[in-house]
């Protein structure tokens, strides 16, 4: 079993926002699911850099537009670890085999009579990049830019699109989930009752010459849609790459709906021109508003991704982009509604019931998985294998149909039933007499059943926080504990396995820090630390702080308590730290943390510890001191 997955490939233009961390992180999403059936995934994503817009950008910016361009490229592909983004392969428009991809396909499609010379007079939106036809704009403006189009004039290849117009209905019509959901596959079919038309596909060098020449008249670049869509196949090595012949026919594209036309209309028709199988399904979202609008540069409403992240968490933000959204309708982003998705969602549901039944655990097993009978748990047990066999089957069914808020939504039910589950068997009663102590041993086993569970269903959306509930309940970090056939056997946990304590996952978020983003002194704090003795700024400044990011992270072995972290701090170091028991070791790759550079090493189980991570020492355990936003490592702290 195979999947390809596609996002779009993002304009250069500007900088990525939170539309772009939404696909994309939609994208990552289906990835990791069909990764959990144990299929062979590929995953797309890259930019777009060719055009008009691009030479204008970099024109602004007193630059080339080679160089604007690979400076935000690499915008792009520097977000997508920060929001543990992990696509297969990105690709540029401007790699040189994508090129000779796009040149393949244009002589194709010429030397088959599909495209013509012919001179032109239209409505040309520059923002857009297409010319449009009177019916198309709003009271004469550009629908999406509001801005009145330019008249020209010019001479230019055309593709014979309306020669293909009744074979796409037809198509669609006979597959029904050809584009999904419904209301796009209707939108789609209702453009096409009118006449199609043919399209443009150049541009003339006297007006454009970033772009890819025509092979058959180098006079001319490559319009933008014809250059942009063919990565889909360029990156799969099309047309004699074994990727091609083994993702393109299971292709999914994602796409957010206004560019609907360009994927549900010119790319189907380009496709069969070319003599190439069309994908199998075509994803469509809708947008994100801000202060109920659509997010906007000019307004100042655009929402910065790793703000978002550095702000509330990476897991919790990416469960609220697919818990929030209802995948094809519009949705409002608001960091009210994020702050409320934590605290109830995370906090109250997920994080209370993972924290009191590996609480209960330790206070009446000492944290020790108890070994339970077949006929005990028969008798005794939650009976939640239904429930569990249930959710399983409608949150695969709901990752099928890209219903990724549903799927989500489905295990949160689950987590509802867990947490009835345990405020109506009460093991604090069960505790309190022997004669209930098996029964006891039957409801403790089958709730540590479904944190395993939840565990591995969580995974795709909120990756580090399923690892972390796993590490926590004593099992082997490494294990591929989220494949579906692992899950539907529903079995307990090891008897004998000792979990780790109980750690807060989602600390509930206060009003103040929503608002402002730290958390507000408290007038008295009740039973705070007592103020150590003062020091003078000259016996300050001997500590040195520093900020690095972390390379690599292990547990020591024989340590509970102990990891193994590889810094970059302006120079390589390795750190020891006191926190296995909070902090999954793949969750904190990538971060960046506060170190005390100039701490005398020592040596901890046998490895030399080169300085000190920062850490808040919380009643639930050390919570890591980071910077809000990324930084140069080995920058000092002022």
């Amino acid at each position: 079993m195979t999947f390809y997955i596609t996002t779009p490939i993002y304009y250069v233009n500007a900088r990525p926002h939170l539309g772009h961390a939404y696909t994309t992180i939609v994208a990552d999403v289906a990835s990791r699911f069909h990764a959990m059936r144990g299929e062979a995934v590929f995953f797309l994503t890259g930019t777009d850099e060719h055009g008009d817009k691009v030479v204008r950008a970099a024109e602004t910016e007193g630059t080339t537009p080679r160089l604007y361009a690979d400076r935000v490229s690499q915008l792009f592909r520097d977000l997508w670890p920060e929001l543990s983004v992990s696509p297969s392969h990105f690709i540029r428009t401007t790699d040189p085999g994508h090129m000779a991809v796009v040149s393949r396909v244009l002589q194709t499609i010429y030397d088959a009579g599909d495209i013509y010379f012919s001179e032109y007079e239209g409505l040309y939106c520059f923002g857009c990049e297409r010319f449009y036809t009177e019916r198309e704009l709003h009271d004469g403006r550009c629908p999406d830019h509001q801005t009145e189009p330019e008249l020209i004039r010019e001479s230019n290849y055309f593709f014979r699109m309306s020669r293909y117009q009744q074979w796409l209905i037809d198509h669609i019509t006979a597959h029904a989930e050809f584009i999904r959901p419904e209301r796009y596959r209707n939108e789609v079919l209702a453009f096409l009752r009118e006449p199609l038309g043919d399209l443009c596909i150049s541009r003339p060098k006297s007006r454009l010459t970033w772009g890819i020449p025509l092979p058959f008249d180098d006079r001319y670049v490559t319009y933008v849609w014809f250059d942009a869509l063919l990565n889909y196949i360029s990156a799969l090595d099309y047309p004699e790459g074994e990727r091609y012949r083994t993702f393109w026919p299971v292709a999914q594209h994602i796409i957010a709906k206004d560019i609907l036309k360009p994927h549900g209309i010119y790319w189907p028709c380009m496709l069969k021109a070319a003599g190439i199988p069309a994908f199998r399904h075509l994803n469509v979202h809708g947008y994100w508003n801000v202060d109920h609008g659509k997010m906007s540069k000019s307004i100042g409403n655009v929402v910065e991704p790793l703000q978002m992240r550095n702000k509330y968490g990476l897991d919790a933000f990416r469960f609220f982009l697919i818990r929030e959204m209802t995948f094809g309708l519009d949705s409002n982003f608001s960091e009210a509604a994020l702050v409320q998705r934590i605290n109830s969602d995370l906090a109250n549901d997920l994080g209370n019931l993972f924290s009191r039944v590996v609480s209960m655990t330790h206070k009446y097993f000492q944290g020790i998985v108890p070994a339970v009978e077949d006929e005990m748990a028969r008798q005794y047990g939650l009976n939640l294998g239904p429930d569990a066999q249930h959710t399983l089957a409608e949150y695969e069914r709901a990752m099928d149909g890209f219903e990724l808020h549903r799927a989500i939504a489905v295990v949160w039910d689950f987590i509802g039933r867990m947490n009835k589950a345990v405020d109506v068997s009460a093991p604090w009663e069960l505790a309190k007499k022997k004669n209930t102590f098996k029964q006891l041993e039957a409801v403790m086993n089958s709730l540590l059943k479904g944190l395993r569970l939840i565990a591995g269903l969580i995974y795709p959306v909120m990756p580090a926080t399923a690892a972390r509930m796993h590490t926590h309940l004593g099992l082997d970090p490494d294990a591929r504990f989220y494949l579906l056939d692992e899950l539907r056997r529903w079995k307990p946990l090891p008897a004998g396995t000792r979990l780790h304590k109980s750690v807060m996952l989602f600390p509930r978020i206060e009003a103040e820090v929503a608002a402002t983003g730290t958390t507000p002194a408290a007038a008295e704090p009740s039973g705070a630390p007592e103020i150590k003795p003062e020091i003078d700024i000259d016996e300050f400044r001997k500590v040195d702080l520093r900020v690095a990011t972390v390379l690599r992270a292990e547990p020591v072995p024989k340590a509970k308590k102990l990891l193994k972290l590889e810094i970059d701090m302006g120079e390589r170091r390795t750190l020891v730290a006191g926190i296995a028991e909070y902090y999954a070791p793949e969750s904190l790759v990538g971060r960046q943390v506060i170190v005390v550079a100039n701490l005398k090493p020592a040596k901890l189980m046998g490895v030399v510890s080169q300085g000190m991570l920062l850490a808040a020492g919380e009643a639930g355990g050390p919570v890591l001191v980071m910077p809000d936003q990324k930084v140069t490592p080995g920058t000092p702290l002022r």
